[in-house]
């Protein structure tokens, strides 16, 4: 049985431990209400971005343009978004399953531009290669940061050097929910589109009225695209961020709640330690008295 001073010892450090975990869940929740509403801003703008495209690509019929057609490169690039920190639950690690977890990806296919160094680290040990390190854009996400990333994959595609482009994020539900999320960026599956369209059209006309470009459709494609994949990769920032500061807080909410767990379990064995020990002292005294009279 441990006695009194080790009992004492352990409850002052767990106290000390729920102080910090204490501190950094207010933290987390101020960071958080300006992340949620950074990502609740900015939500309807990406969301409308990626119906604009879908709906040009769906009525475009056959086009013949790179961002369309797979690259002969078997190579695949996946912009991991985790954080630069830890003490979040299993955020970084569920972000990580997205890759280590998908048979597409392999250590020989697969290169990896990191977003947050937990998420490097982790793959770097899974053997998967990292390209670039993009770690200090979670800070503060940027539309800047997330148009240096897009530029440069967007150039490694057009290039031949990468064959396919997806992104792993989580996407900030509410403060208690977020959802590990992969979806392809590049080449944008023109089939997959018109038929989600068509699942979704009330309109048969929509079916059949092909889109009118000016200029062609290729230079309207060159032009749209690249803004269509910045503006997914910054909503998967701002999402990330958002969801990151969510997990933190619920982490250290929980962490604050078994500190508290664990001290009233202390002090109740310090109490009943204290109490034996009182009796034992006073058992002694008695039987001391006894022996003298």
């Amino acid at each position: 049985m441990a006695s009194m001073r080790d009992i004492k010892r352990r409850k002052e450090s767990v106290q000390s431990t729920g102080q910090i975990t204490k501190a950094m869940k207010l933290v987390s929740s101020v960071k958080l209400q300006k992340a949620k509403l950074g990502a609740e801003v900015s939500k309807p703008y990406f969301d409308t971005m990626y119906e604009t495209v879908a709906d040009m690509i769906a009525k475009s019929g056959q086009m013949s343009h790179p961002f369309l057609q797979k690259s002969k490169s078997d190579k695949k690039a996946v912009i991991v978004i985790t954080s630069n920190r830890g003490l979040a639950g299993g955020y970084n690690s569920n972000v990580v399953k997205l890759v280590t977890h998908d048979e597409r990806f392999t250590t020989d296919n697969t290169i990896i531009y990191a977003v947050g160094l937990k998420g490097r680290e982790s793959l770097e040990k899974n053997g998967y290669n990292i390209a670039k390190d993009y770690s200090e854009a979670i800070n503060e996400p940027l539309y800047s940061d997330a148009t240096e990333i897009g530029k440069e994959l967007l150039s490694q595609f057009v290039k031949g050097e990468i064959g396919e482009i997806y992104l792993a994020y989580t996407i900030f539900k509410n403060t208690v929910v977020q959802i590990p999320t992969m979806i392809k960026l590049l080449p944008i599956d023109a089939e997959d589109i018109i038929s989600e369209q068509e699942d979704i059209s009330e309109d048969p006309l929509d079916k059949i009225t092909l889109m009118n470009y000016e200029p062609e459709a290729e230079e309207a494609l060159d032009a749209i695209i690249p803004k269509y994949i910045n503006s997914l990769i910054y909503g998967g920032l701002v999402e990330s961020h958002a969801s990151e500061n969510g997990a933190r807080m619920q982490a250290m909410d929980s962490a604050t709640s078994n500190a508290e767990d664990m001290i009233s379990d202390l002090s109740l064995r310090y109490n009943r330690a204290r109490q034996a020990s009182i009796t034992q002292e006073l058992t002694e005294i008695i039987a001391g008295a006894s022996a003298i009279s």
